[in-house]
């Protein structure tokens, strides 16, 4: 079993909400859960496994404008602004940095009930 780390990051990159999720879930459960407690930003950044529309529309509620580029399969493709999605390196480097903490003489079962416990002392040491 795998896991998916949500998280949102402030214009530096640096963590400051996490939700997990099963890997097999859609990433609009870690959107729709972390959606409650995003901070006050004019943009928010994100990946294509968060495009849907309702989510769209809830950040445009929120007074945030999202830089999502639309899934290969939308009907009706969504503009984004891809010199400002570049900038989305920054977070990739986030979870590059959590990723280089070493796990060892785990079982996949104890690795996975202490993600959550790992990444956030990652965070805590790193940022």
């Amino acid at each position: 079993m795998n896991t998916k780390l949500h998280a949102v990051t402030d214009a530096d990159g640096r963590p400051i909400r996490f939700f997990m999720t099963v890997g097999q879930v859609s990433d609009y459960t870690g959107a729709a859960a972390l959606l409650g407690c995003l901070p006050k930003a004019e943009w928010l950044l994100a990946d294509r496994g968060y495009d849907a529309d309702w989510f769209r529309e809830a950040l445009k509620d929120k007074g945030i404008k999202p830089c999502i580029p639309g899934r290969k399969s939308r009907a009706k493709p969504v503009k984004h602004d891809n010199h400002r999605f570049k900038r989305r390196s920054r977070i990739e480097i986030t979870f590059g940095r959590l990723k280089d903490w070493p796990i060892t003489g785990k079982t996949a079962s104890q690795v996975n009930r202490s993600t959550g416990s790992i990444a956030f002392a990652r965070c805590r040491t790193v940022f």
